[in-house]
């Protein structure tokens, strides 16, 4: 699967400090690229109703780790993916009475215009999640046969040709290290599963909360040749599991998404590459939910704020990055119409700010918001030091007894572009 086209990223002077950031699973500060490499992993989008706020929260917070981490001198793979048959995905097209493909390939194509407007780096590696069924199939496959797999009957009518090879779940309790990525308490855990896609009631499964792996044909349902597991689809957990080792094998430092991903999904998965490769990511950084109208912005409650809606009415995408990035990656924020007009008005003010050929020195500047987004990737911080310097320019140019620095309005639209994502 193709991504969309990569920024153009401005280089700067001097280098940044290697990023702190909060690792979900031991509620603290880590660095967890030890070396001049780094692999992140983002979990994508379920192609329908794509993009909202939410959804760009998420992804402009990984795309200021991605230019920080590259403004440190390290290098960067990132993987993502697109979830472009699921449940949900399914529910919508036959809603809507369009065909499901019809549906993944319009959803996918109008978020890559949404990150393109954004100015957001493109994942090094992008796949589908029908694309990588070969070799989620093999995954399973390697699953089952080291006794971490499981089938599960099929009720009657399932299953094709062949219903006695039954669904296929993960069986946790091999996996000595499960619980170990959210931590959570027994009773919180199983309210999570059965609120976010899991399917604790299914009769035949050893454990309430062990994770479908491989969904086998049903009538009415798109279905592929999974080989000895039977014809079927994949489960959302193991797809993930599969195309992160795809994209970034043993190099897997941070896994990240929406803070409703810690469990169980990335829980489930993590798990899953524990039994397959030995090992999962090294930190997990989660993104807090976005609300609107008093509650959680959701598909499933309607109440979205669409980035190609906002965009199609005529708001600069710079405004909406900036109206983002105002608010901390790990705080939950409402979305207001407030947001987007303070977002104008700096915008405005910190192209005003660059419009002369000279300015207050930019040095101090840029290392503010450096060490701004070293600090756990401090985005208001970050913002407050640039418009300290662009107050303070245009009250001195106004003034003929201060010297402007020839070139400082050059190294601060050079600053918010490669660190911020902010083109002036």
């Amino acid at each position: 699967m193709h991504a969309w086209p990569t920024p153009q990223i401005p280089v700067l002077p001097g280098s940044g400090s290697p990023v702190g950031l909060f690792d979900s699973s031991t509620g603290s500060l880590t660095q967890p690229v030890a070396g001049g490499e780094a692999g992140l992993y983002v979990c994508g989008v379920t192609p329908y109703d794509a993009t909202h706020i939410g959804h760009a929260t998420t992804y402009l917070a990984f795309d200021v780790l991605i230019r920080a981490w590259r403004d440190a001198g390290i290098h960067v793979t990132y993987t993502s993916n697109v979830t472009d048959v699921d449940d949900p995905l399914l529910e919508r097209a036959t809603a809507t009475g369009v065909d499901w493909r019809d549906l993944a390939r319009e959803q996918t194509a109008l978020f890559a215009a949404d990150m393109t407007a954004l100015g957001v780096i493109p994942p090094d590696h992008f796949y589908g999640a029908v694309e990588t069924i070969p070799d989620v199939v093999a995954a399973v496959q390697q699953l089952l046969a080291s006794g971490a797999a499981y089938r599960v009957p099929l009720e009657d009518g399932a299953g094709g040709d062949h219903p006695e090879l039954g669904d296929v779940y993960a069986d946790l309790s091999v996996d000595p290290a499960m619980g170990s990525v959210s931590n959570l308490d027994a009773a919180t855990a199983a309210a999570f599963f059965a609120e976010r896609g899991g399917d604790p009631g299914r009769a035949g499964k050893r454990d309430p909360q062990d994770p479908l792996l491989w969904r086998r044909e049903r009538k009415g349902e798109p279905a592929w040749d999974g080989g000895t597991l039977g014809a079927g689809r994949p489960g959302w957990h193991i797809e993930c599991a599969v195309i992160a080792h795809l994209g970034l094998g043993q190099q897997f430092d941070v896994q990240g998404g929406g803070a409703d991903l810690l469990y169980p999904h990335h829980e489930m998965s993590s798990s899953h590459a524990r039994l397959l490769h030995g090992r999962s990511a090294t930190a997990h950084a989660h993104v807090a939910l976005v609300s609107y109208q008093g509650e959680k912005m959701s598909k499933s409650r309607g109440n979205l704020v669409l980035v190609s809606r906002l965009l199609a009415d005529g708001v600069d995408a710079m405004a909406i990055r900036l109206a983002v990035l105002a608010h901390h990656y790990r705080t939950e924020w409402e979305w207001f119409d407030a947001d987007l007009d303070a977002a104008r008005e700096r915008l405005e003010l910190w192209r005003s700010s660059v419009s002369g050929n000279g300015g207050p020195d930019a040095g101090p500047m840029l290392a503010e918001v450096r060490a701004a987004l070293a600090d756990d990737l401090d985005t208001p911080r970050a913002l407050a030091a640039v418009d300290a310097w662009a107050h303070r320019s245009l009250a001195e140019s106004r003034r003929d007894d201060v010297e402007a620095h020839e070139g400082a309005p050059g190294v601060v639209a050079r600053t918010v572009n490669a660190l911020l994502g902010v083109r002036l």
